[in-house]
């Protein structure tokens, strides 16, 4: 379950790593600026401040762009689906405009790195089309807001693509890129240039003292200020758990015989379908590969994630048929409850720890914007020699819908956390040993456990997520474990993946039959 960029990159990463002293040792070297996280936001981020000749640090629990950045579909574009109808809903004309003049500010800085650097990219139209005709009140909102800020969208009636299509709004000049060979660029250049990149590093901790101190599982670091830049930040400062909301969608490519007309989609009602093509990496030569993604739904809140795959894999072949699969992946994002990306300083940071997340499926742009918000700010750059649209979004009042949303998400975590262990109760062991891509969860002297069988091996671990003690839920699809209540998500051997948990699972005694 690796996606097409992953899999077809060519080429090395040789990062520059820390030297970290030992846990409990005293602090390893200082730096001006520690970065947490290597996607999209933490590299573009890095490389501002190094280019202002900051010493930056970069470290990552994974690899370089391991989830949101080097898994989405590689559209920059500011169209974004319905996300400006939804926003302009709950936001004024101003807020509405600074987010899509931040994004567009996101969308030069990929444009000009990419040029810069050697990384191709295409200029395509964005569709945000209908599937049925229930779908065009949403357009016209959509065109609506789009227009209002100064886009120069159209509409369009009809287009000579195989799947349903009722009407789109077209946004041309848009860019299609890997985002994966993007992301490893940016670092090889942060390397380049003397920064500090290690992977495989977890942050456990900031504390925000004169120096910072950055807590990791190797020892710690200190810096001038911290920059979180996971897709769920890590720190529980700010509450940002819950002020975001989790969701997970899947992406396949395939080879296809006749691929669609050239462009970039995605629907605006029914369940989501985004499409566009990319060159067959495999054979140059060859039609462009069709990439598909959708069917997104909260974390850990599906009866089958396997099905909702299923489900897209028939749609893609329905419509697309002898529709050949290469490659099928998933990725996970979080949508502020205020539907406007969180960026800035960390609440209770002493001014010293800043965040990023949000993005809503928008990462590229959104982003890139970010960093240059984030690193504007942590340079000093006057108030009034500040990008319009920072002093805006920075500035903003909270509505009543926003806050009727934080309510909403949080009440549903409050029943999904009682849920979960009631669920748990109720199943008691013994229970039967799990088939192959199969887990369970039960009760065993009133402490959840999970059990799961992975390429024949069977665990057990303790199936309470170390992120304020939600229930985990077996995901069938990508055989992990997976939390309801803030997204969090663990390999079957209980090794954490990602969310705003850092700590991995507790493994139990192996389980030889039932339990």
């Amino acid at each position: 379950m690796t996606s097409i960029w992953k899999a077809t990159a060519t080429g090395e990463f040789e990062g520059r790593p820390l030297v970290l002293p030992e846990r409990g040792a005293a602090p390893g070297d200082r730096y001006d600026v520690v970065v947490v996280g290597a996607g999209i936001t933490g590299l573009a981020t890095a490389l501002e401040l190094q280019r202002a000749g900051r010493s930056v640090a970069v470290i990552e629990a994974r690899d370089v762009a391991a989830l949101a950045t080097g898994g989405n579909t590689g559209k920059a574009s500011v169209l974004q689906g319905k996300r400006l109808s939804m926003i302009r809903r709950s936001h004024s004309a101003r807020v509405t405009r600074a987010y899509i003049e931040a994004n567009l500010d996101g969308q030069r800085w990929i444009e000009q790195f990419s040029r810069e650097h050697g990384v191709p990219f295409a200029f395509e139209t964005d569709y945000s089309y209908a599937q049925e005709q229930g779908g065009l009140r949403t357009l016209d909102d959509v065109f609506q807001a789009a227009f209002e800020a100064g886009l120069p969208v159209e509409r369009v009636e009809r287009m000579p693509v195989p799947f349903p299509f009722a009407g789109a709004v077209a946004l041309p000049g848009q860019l299609a890129l890997d985002p994966y060979r993007l992301a490893l660029e940016m670092a090889r250049e942060f390397v380049r240039n003397g920064g500090a990149l290690t992977t495989g590093v977890r942050v456990t901790g900031v504390r925000a003292s004169d120096p910072a101190i950055v807590e990791t599982d190797d020892g710690e670091l200190l810096t001038d200020d911290v920059v979180i830049t996971t897709a769920a930040p890590v720190l529980y400062r700010g509450l940002y758990f819950a002020k975001t909301r989790h969701s997970r969608s899947y992406l396949a490519s395939f080879r296809v015989e006749d691929p669609p007309t050239p462009g970039l989609f995605i629907s605006v009602d029914g369940r989501t379908r985004s499409l566009r093509t990319a060159p067959d990496p495999e054979s140059p030569d060859a039609p462009q590969q069709l990439v598909v993604g959708g069917n997104e739904h909260p974390v850990g809140r599906v009866d089958s994630a396997a099905a909702r795959v299923e489900d897209l894999l028939e749609w893609t072949k329905r419509y697309f048929p002898g529709a050949e699969l290469t490659h099928r992946w998933s990725a996970q994002d979080y949508e502020s409850a205020n539907l406007v990306p969180f960026a800035g300083r960390m609440p209770r940071g002493r001014g010293r720890v800043w965040v990023a997340t949000g993005y809503a499926k928008w990462g590229l742009t959104n982003g890139a914007a970010a960093a240059l918000r984030i690193s504007a700010e942590i340079l000093g750059d006057p108030w009034p020699e500040q990008r319009p649209w920072i002093r805006t979004l920075a500035t903003r009042v909270t509505m009543p819908s926003d806050v009727g949303r934080g309510i909403a998400e949080n009440a549903t975590v409050g029943r999904e956390l009682v849920a979960g262990w009631v669920r748990a109760e109720l199943r008691r062991a013994p229970v039967p040993k799990p088939a192959e891509g199969k887990g369970v969860v039960a009760s065993r002297g009133g402490v959840p456990i999970g059990v799961s069988t992975v390429d024949g091996t069977t665990r057990a671990v303790r199936a309470v997520c170390t992120h304020l003690g939600g229930v985990l839920c077996w995901n069938d699809a990508e055989a992990t474990w997976d939390c309801p209540l803030h997204g969090s998500r663990f390999e079957a051997s209980g090794r954490l993946i990602e969310g705003p948990a850092f700590r991995d699972l507790e493994a139990t005694e192996r389980p030889d039959g039932d339990i």
